[in-house]
């Protein structure tokens, strides 16, 4: 996790240091719909390495955006949701599905 002190002076540029690669922007879309498990994420992101998607998740919890929670049961089981701030990121999320569609469906 940077310090906020070592976070760039832009805040558009600190948005894009903390979600702007393409695998935490497709792990947070998946995240808006329910909690996920580890697994779960690397079958449905097609392409994602284990280990891209252990850094990737690992990098957002600590920056606060998403939450890990270790249930106690035999065997382990590990989810991951959206924190209190990574909420806040839905409308951002959303403008860029609504941004995305628009362009797909306009005409050549």
């Amino acid at each position: 996790m940077l310090k906020k002190e070592e976070l760039p002076d832009c805040p558009v540029a600190t948005t894009v240091q903390l979600i702007g690669n393409k695998w935490k922007l497709l792990i947070l879309r998946n995240l808006l719909s329910r909690p996920w498990r580890f697994n779960e994420l690397r079958k449905d992101l097609e392409g994602i390495s284990q280990k891209v998607l252990t850094e990737s998740l690992r990098s957002m919890e600590s920056d606060g955006i998403i939450v890990r929670t270790v249930y106690a049961e035999v065997p382990p089981r590990v989810e991951y949701s959206l924190s209190e701030l990574g909420e806040t990121l839905r409308p951002i999320l959303d403008a860029m599905q609504a941004w995305g569609k628009d362009y797909k469906e306009r005409p050549e």
